[in-house]
């Protein structure tokens, strides 16, 4: 199964994908790379900030099916 893309940014001509969903139906946790400090934060469903929050693949974010396999990865429960 490949990932959705979700959105597309233009990068010095080259059009590339923002952000992609989930592989496996499921895997709603978004793990995050903070841009300020490098931590690795992942954002459950209902949480104040998982609508907003993207995951850029490319930068090493990714999904996760589990709360407890964000955590075995060395991820970090969003504080709010």
């Amino acid at each position: 199964m490949f990932p959705t893309i979700i959105g597309l940014a233009a990068v010095g001509g080259i059009i590339a994908a923002t952000e992609f969903g989930p592989i496996l139906v499921g895997c709603s946790i978004k793990g995050n790379i903070s841009k300020n400090t490098g931590e690795r934060i992942y954002h459950s469903p209902g949480q104040e900030y998982y609508a907003q929050t993207r995951i850029n693949w490319f930068s090493g974010e990714r999904w996760f099916c589990s709360e407890a396999d964000a955590r075995a990865a060395g991820w970090r429960k969003s504080r709010s």
